[in-house]
């Protein structure tokens, strides 16, 4: 890992939100503001949700994992070339697989409810800080 996306690393945070979430592809998504998120194209709408608000959903199928999620508060958003790629590279090389959520300030990962703990210490391994639960 090149120096300044190491200093990057080391500058940044992490964050996990509490609850577990789940995958849904629905045919409409109500209630969005129960939600994580909800992205739409033009082949599905899917929504990452917390297992609780999934009666408020019009679904289709959901994915039979349970995720947990964590909060990458970058230092320098949209000017991090490589960060990503180091964080799923590092969760990779330890046999886990990591989905990827970003939005305007923040990168979110989602990990198996049961890797949580591995992928907090590759976190930690990187030189991430870890901030306090919300």
């Amino acid at each position: 890992m090149n120096k300044k996306l190491q200093e990057i690393i080391e500058n940044s945070s992490f964050t996990i939100e509490e609850g577990k979430f789940i995958y849904a592809k629905v045919k409409r998504a109500p209630h969005m503001d129960c939600h994580f998120t909800v992205a739409k194209d033009s082949d599905e709408i899917t929504v990452i949700t917390k297992k609780e608000n999934l009666n408020k959903l019009d679904l289709i199928e959901k994915n039979k994992d349970f995720y947990r999620l964590i909060a990458l508060n970058v230092s320098v958003p949209f000017y991090s070339v490589g960060f990503l790629s180091a964080v799923s590279d590092a969760v990779a090389k330890e046999g886990m697989n990591i989905l990827i959520v970003s939005t305007y300030s923040k990168d979110y990962i989602m990990v198996k409810d049961d890797c949580l703990e591995k992928v907090r210490l590759v976190l930690l391994s990187l030189g991430f800080k870890r901030k306090k639960e919300i």
